[in-house]
C-alpha cells in the first residue's frame, strides 16, 4: 500500500495563454493553507475548456514528483535548461507527491488525502497545450513515448486538504489495469498490438475508469 506526502497543492483558473485568445488554467500557482476539496475539484480552481476538462473524473490532476529530474535530464540533453522544471506545477498539476507513479497506481485506488478521499479514474492524455505552455515542440510526443502522464482523481468524500498532508492508500484495486497499462493501450499504440482487442473490451468494462476511456476503448475495439 502506498503512503506518501502531499508536497504541493496548486489551484488556478484561465489565463491568456495565446495571441488567438485561447485560455488555459495549466499555470497554476501553489497555496500555503487548506482547500477545501469538493466533487468537482478544489475551491478557487477553475478549467478553462469543461468540454476537455474537468468534471467529476477529472476533479484533480496528480502529477508524480520523481518525473521532474527525468525531465530535466531529457531538456538536458537537448542543451535545454527549462525553468518551469524548477517547482511543481510544471504540467497543470493541482498534486504534485511521489509514489503515485503510473506504473504503481491503478484504476479505482482509492487515496485518504487530509479529509478526503478520492479514487483514480484514469490518465492524463496530453495535448498541443504542454507544448505552448513549455515552449518546446515535441514535448507531447514524449510525454506519450515515455508515459510519464500523471493522471486523475475522482472525489469519493469531499473535505479540506493542505500542503503536507499525509496520502495513505485506503483500497487497492484488485486487478492489474495500472494507469501505465491502459494509457499505453489507450492512448501509447498498444490498442495496434497482437491480442489488443481482448483487452480493449475487458477494459471497457472497467466500471472505474473514467467514462470517456470507457467509450474510447469499446470504439477501439470495434
Amino acid at each position: 500500500m502506498i503512503i506518501t506526502r502531499l508536497d504541493s497543492l496548486l489551484i488556478g483558473g484561465p489565463k491568456p495563454f495565446r495571441a488567438d485568445g485561447t485560455m488555459s488554467a495549466m499555470a497554476r500557482e501553489p497555496v500555503d493553507r487548506p482547500v477545501m476539496l469538493r466533487m468537482l475539484g478544489f475551491d478557487g480552481d477553475q478549467v478553462a475548456d469543461p468540454t476537455v476538462h474537468g468534471g467529476a473524473d477529472k476533479a484533480v490532476h496528480f502529477y508524480p514528483a520523481e518525473h521532474y529530474p527525468k525531465w530535466i535530464a531529457h531538456f538536458a540533453g537537448e542543451g535545454i535548461s527549462h525553468p518551469l522544471l524548477d517547482a511543481a506545477g510544471a504540467f497543470g498539476e493541482n498534486i504534485s507527491a511521489s509514489g503515485l507513479t503510473e506504473d504503481k497506481v491503478r484504476i479505482g485506488d482509492r487515496f485518504r488525502i487530509g479529509d478526503a478521499l478520492v479514487e483514480v479514474a484514469q490518465g492524463r492524455q496530453p495535448c498541443w497545450k504542454i507544448d505552448h505552455h513549455f515552449g518546446v515542440h515535441g514535448l507531447t510526443g514524449a510525454v506519450i513515448k515515455t508515459g510519464r502522464c500523471g493522471g486523475y482523481f475522482r472525489v469519493i468524500e469531499e473535505g479540506e486538504v493542505a500542503p503536507g498532508d499525509r496520502i495513505e492508500q485506503a483500497e487497492q484495486s484488485g486487478h492489474d489495469w495500472t494507469i501505465a497499462r491502459v494509457f499505453k493501450l489507450l492512448i501509447g499504440g498498444g490498442h495496434r498490438g497482437e491480442g489488443a482487442t481482448a483487452e480493449l473490451k475487458a477494459l471497457a468494462e472497467l466500471e472505474t475508469l473514467a467514462e470517456n476511456w470507457r467509450a474510447r476503448a469499446a470504439k477501439l475495439a470495434g
